[in-house]
């Protein structure tokens, strides 16, 4: 719920009384745990937002808490501006959902399960397909009752490997997810490019740096897919993108395109060098003195049949070749046929009995056994390389396709792209930038309608197969990711939307002069009466330590009243990201904020 707002400001205020730091939880630190790794995280802490109650599990305190309520309401606007409807799922979910859609077992150790007293399973809620699909089965019926979009905004668990940077990758955090039902494909379009817009909206208002970029399904599943991606340096993703163009794609989606030159002849002989301690690639060009760019290095993966009982009965060896200087792309690797449906690295045992040798000095020449090749498109394109000869302390050198060795099985786009490369649209050169993921909108068709049936009959009475969309806002992430995009060395730099105060009226000598105290708590009634949300620190601090506390934590705007400053018919007024105050007249002072807070 927001407050009556005269200005229009493009963000909420929570409706609530006007807000004194003594009435509220002002508790920040001088120094960050010593656990707190990056800088989101080491600030949430210090600013007193977030307390850690186990690994990858916080409290989130009052200061984080406004915080997180001010992005809540930001996403409720737009989501039922967009014409999604809120619902609220629980928390706990019983498995027999999941067991229709085979994620119960598929899952793996992030999803929590849990037993009741009677042994039944349960899981705690990474996210709820199963769950708004059964909704979705029983509730909508007929094609008249679609198009359809529920959202909440709910607490999830995901036991990560690994918890760390904060809220950036907690185990328990706060998303919004919302689900689209529609009639057939087209419909479905639409409302994935209605939310893709309502998404764009919302990271707008919230003041933020991103991207929208095109991204692989994973684990959800479905066929279209883009990221929303906070730009960061400090950012776990690889964002890739064309000035000069709107291209914009992740990394693990992002395509290399092939080489536009014909493979040359070979100009050299097919030689076994002598190698010796030489395992990786770069080692190799050094000792060679080549660029690394004529190396190929080879990675060996498995893929398992199994029985109806899940004995294998068959495995067979992939070799995947990828120029020296590139790195492999799994993502890719699991879309190609005969991968697609799982792969794992191959064991030691296996490169033993295929390639008669140790890893370091593997190659596509004479291997003891068969092994399906694939070929990224550069190495396809190269002549006279350099790979592994199946001998420790071994290379080939002047390796060619067709003459040493059979034109590989698959060639196929395997790797990452790097900077300064073609864009796939044809318009430019690629750059990558890192950025971190807040929001994720996928186009699901009908891969959880087709498993737990949710059809709706539709104009002559016919069954038929909703096509879904999933839209997901992680909305505790979007904290760190805004920090690790606005900081400096004095604390927080929140955008105006997202800050648990918009201005601090920070008085000093307010428990001494009652002139201060007067023209504060008059200031103070003013801005609250505007809509604007407005904290008034009246602890009496030290100006340097009141100062501080608020720098820390972030507030936009800071108005300074004193003694001698009301003497001269003045205040001072200091923005954020402002390197020094500036004076006002008392007078001035409503109509100031009232301009910088329109801007």
């Amino acid at each position: 719920m927001t407050g009556f707002n005269p200005l229009g400001f493009p963000h909420p205020r929570p409706v609530s009384p006007p807000m004194k730091a003594t009435q509220f939880f002002v508790s920040t630190l001088k120094e960050a745990p010593a656990d707190a790794e990056v800088m989101s995280h080491k600030l949430m802490m210090r600013a007193g937002m977030i307390k850690r109650l186990g690994a990858g599990i916080y409290s989130y305190m009052p200061m984080g808490l406004r915080v997180i309520r001010k992005v809540e309401q930001i996403i409720r606007e737009e989501m039922n501006r967009a014409g999604a409807v809120e619902l609220l799922m629980p928390v706990v979910q019983p498995a027999e959902l999941w067991q229709e859609t085979g994620r119960f077992e598929k899952m793996g150790p992030e999803l929590l399960r849990v037993k009741d007293r009677h042994e039944r399973d349960f899981i705690i809620q990474p996210t709820s397909e199963e769950v708004i699909t059964d909704i979705a089965r029983q509730e909508l019926r007929s094609y008249r009752s679609l198009p359809k979009n529920f959202y909440h905004i709910q607490t999830k668990f995901r036991d990560e490997r690994r918890p760390r940077f904060g809220v950036m990758r907690g185990r328990e955090f706060t998303m919004k997810d919302a689900y689209s039902f529609d009639r057939d494909v087209e419909s479905a379009g639409r409302s994935y490019e209605q939310m893709y817009a309502a998404y764009v909206r919302i990271f707008e208002r919230l003041g933020l740096t991103f991207r929208a970029v095109a991204a692989d399904t994973g684990a959800i599943g479905g066929d279209r897919s883009h990221e929303f991606q906070v730009i960061a340096e400090t950012g776990e993703d690889a964002i890739v993108y064309c000035p000069d163009s709107d291209y914009a794609a992740n990394i693990e989606l992002a395509e290399a395109l092939a080489p536009k030159a014909p493979r040359a002849t070979a100009s050299q002989p097919l030689h076994k060098t002598p190698t010796p301690g030489k395992a990786t690639c770069e080692d190799v060009a050094a000792l060679l003195g080549v660029p690394l760019q004529r190396t190929v290095k080879s990675l060996v993966l498995a893929t398992d049949e199994r029985n109806a009982a899940g004995d294998v009965v068959r495995t067979t060896v992939w070799l995947l070749l990828v120029r020296g200087d590139h790195q492999l792309n799994e993502v890719k690797v699991g879309k190609l046929h005969g991968l697609n449906h799982g792969f794992r690295f191959a064991t030691s045992a296996e490169i033993e009995s295929h390639f008669g040798c140790k890893p370091g000095y593997l190659g596509p020449i004479g291997t003891l056994e068969p092994v399906k090749v694939i070929a990224d498109r550069t190495v396809a394109a190269m002549s006279d390389f350099i790979c592994g000869a199946n001998a420790a302390d071994f290379h080939y050198t002047g390796v060619n396709w067709g003459r040493d060795l059979p034109e590989p099985d698959v060639v196929a786009d395997i790797r990452n792209v790097v900077e300064g490369e073609p864009s796939p649209d044809g318009k430019g050169m690629l750059a990558i930038q890192r950025g971190i993921e807040v929001g994720h909108v996928f186009f699901l068709g009908t891969k959880y309608s087709l498993a737990m049936n949710a059809t709706y009959l539709d104009e002559n009475g016919k069954p038929q197969l909703m096509q879904m969309g999933c839209y997901g806002i992680g909305v505790t992430r979007i904290l760190g990711a805004a920090i690790e995009q606005g900081h400096d060395e004095r604390g927080i730099v929140w955008p105006d939307a997202m800050a648990p105060f918009t201005v601090v009226i920070c008085p000093i000598g307010y428990d001494r002069s009652a002139d201060v105290k007067a023209a504060a708590d008059r200031l103070h009634a003013e801005l609250d009466a505007l809509g604007i949300d407005v904290m008034l620190d009246d602890r009496g601090e030290r100006p340097g330590a009141m100062f501080a506390d608020w720098e820390l934590v972030g507030i936009p705007h800071r108005v300074v009243i004193s003694d001698r400053g009301l003497k001269e018919g003045r205040v001072e007024y200091q923005g954020r990201r402002d390197t020094q105050a500036a004076p006002l007249a008392v007078s001035d002072v409503i109509a100031h904020l009232k301009g910088v807070l329109k801007r």
